[in-house]
């Protein structure tokens, strides 16, 4: 019998040599998803300029065995990459893996990291996020780390019919 376990996984803040990978683990992740058709789309070029992110919002990278695995971006309200975040929440959003290594505790570790990291913050008392509304196994991961579901701040992306659901996470 053969047990594989994983290495572990480091959390931490995003430098600009990992920019690159930052950007590629988020469109495959997007793209794989299907969440959107192509890397063109205006969303999926803003979301992959990993500097612009970073000088404007905390982007913080998962690594594990030295190379980056997942990112995610950190925001308050007022934030540039606030959607909707309360006053007194921390909100995540781009939380993605690597298509390769899904499924391996990355996206479960960026969570436990966020909530550790909110639990220091002054005034923070919840975290608060948006998911599509099909995107099945985050919803799975943010119900499993106690992520509950309001209904009533759903939101519609500008200019279309995509509905995207929010949860949040009582600190």
């Amino acid at each position: 019998m053969m047990i594989t376990t994983h290495s572990p996984v480091t959390v931490r803040p995003v430098s600009p040599a990992d920019y690159d990978d930052v950007a590629r683990i988020t469109r495959d992740s997007y793209l794989a998803a299907g969440h959107f058709d192509d890397a063109e789309h205006p969303y999926m070029i803003r979301i992959q300029q990993v500097a612009d992110r970073a000088a404007a919002a905390p982007v913080w990278a998962a690594e594990r065995d030295g190379k980056v695995v997942g990112s995610v971006t950190l925001a308050v309200a007022g934030d540039p990459y606030a959607d909707i975040a309360r006053g007194d929440e921390l909100e995540f959003r781009m939380l993605v893996v690597d298509p390769a290594v899904q499924r391996g505790g990355i996206g479960r570790a960026l969570v436990q990291a966020i909530i550790a990291h909110a639990r220091t913050l002054n005034g923070i008392n919840g975290i608060s996020l948006t998911t599509g509304q099909n995107w099945h196994s985050a919803h799975a991961l943010y119900e499993s780390t106690g992520f509950v579901r309001v209904p009533e701040r759903d939101w519609l992306v500008p200019e279309t019919e995509i509905k995207l659901l929010v949860y949040r996470l009582d600190l």
